[in-house]
């Protein structure tokens, strides 16, 4: 089985997908006035995307996570998912939403073949979800959770970026929440991106400080599966759910790293703040292309860094979150 390996012995199991920067919400940590539309060229088509995932699936991605903006504004996402689905090789595919149209359609996705489903919740409190989102939209995205969790998913979890005084004291709430439910959490500490300096500073919370409490309440780290995304989780014996904890400023983070990212206009990116993009798309408009596709993925890992940049303020060329899919 083909496997792709970096300069530092890291493999690469894992594919994030973005399938569109647009995004219905406005998140004050990444879209606070929008999606803005740049009339640049259109977001990969259905082919495209097919062509992509088999060439990635040739050099050893098992994994695939599809993402945004917000994926499901892409009408032909169940035939993404079934594409995807039936691609030799891949053997998970996920999904990260904002949740507001679980309702309607994830029934539909998981027939498609969806194995996984990650939700923004960025707050149990409907008013600071609001707040935060700038959509009133808490009650849609509860009951499309409680469907998803009918409906035989691997995994549903959700995802809450850390905010210094917006919702840092819900923890104990979400232990609550947790208590009786087979989901899991993921705390995300906020990033620093190209257009929220002021915000980062206001609202940035140490995502290991949060992890310091857990470890005082009686969680447990639990082991990391190789495919795994980049949280640490833990577990604890009186809690169905579980809690992870996603802390870039930590430690040997980067050490992980176990996947790369394709932007929804079909450009490589071997970091989530790399200083560049590797274009794929020319390689994307016939199948003859194949083996190239597949040759110039396994070739460019040989310039993934060590890790980002961040420490130093440096956030690469992701002027916010959207554009490339988290």
């Amino acid at each position: 089985m083909a496997t792709l390996v970096d300069g530092f012995g890291r493999t690469f199991p894992y594919l994030r997908l973005s399938l569109t920067e647009a995004c219905n919400y406005r998140c004050s940590y990444c879209l606070p006035d929008g999606y803005q539309a740049d009339g640049r060229p259109t977001f990969l088509s259905l082919e495209e995307i097919k062509r992509l995932v088999r060439g990635f699936a040739a050099v050893g991605m098992r994994k695939i996570r599809l993402t945004g903006g917000e994926p499901s504004l892409r009408k032909d996402l169940p035939s993404i998912i079934a594409a995807v689905s039936a691609t030799p090789g891949v053997q998970k595919i996920a999904l990260t939403t904002n949740g507001c149209l679980l309702p309607r359609h994830v029934r539909l996705w998981r027939e498609a073949g969806l194995t996984a489903l990650n939700v923004s919740l960025d707050s149990l409190q409907s008013a600071r979800f609001a707040a935060i989102t700038g959509h009133d939209r808490f009650a849609e995205v509860m009951e499309g959770v409680e469907i998803a969790q009918g409906l035989g998913f691997d995994a549903v979890k959700l995802n809450a970026v850390l905010l210094r005084g917006l919702n840092d004291d819900e923890l104990p709430a979400w232990m609550d929440f947790l208590r009786d439910r087979d989901v899991s959490i993921r705390f995300i500490e906020l990033m620093r991106t190209g257009d929220n300096a002021a915000y980062f500073e206001r609202h940035h919370y140490r995502a290991e400080a949060l992890e310091q409490q857990l470890v005082d309440a009686g969680w447990t780290l639990r082991p990391r599966a190789a495919d795994a995304g980049p949280a640490r989780e833990y577990a604890h014996p009186g809690y169905r759910g579980r809690i992870g904890i996603i802390a870039p400023y930590s430690k040997d983070f980067c050490a992980g790293c176990n996947r790369l990212r394709v932007t929804a206009r079909g450009d490589l990116r071997l970091c989530l703040f790399g200083d560049f993009g590797i274009p794929l798309r020319p390689l994307l408009q016939s199948d003859e292309d194949h083996d190239a596709l597949a040759a110039r993925i396994a070739t460019q890992l040989g310039l993934k860094a060590a890790g980002h940049g961040l420490h130093e303020g440096n956030t690469g060329i992701t002027p916010h979150l959207a554009s490339i899919g988290g």
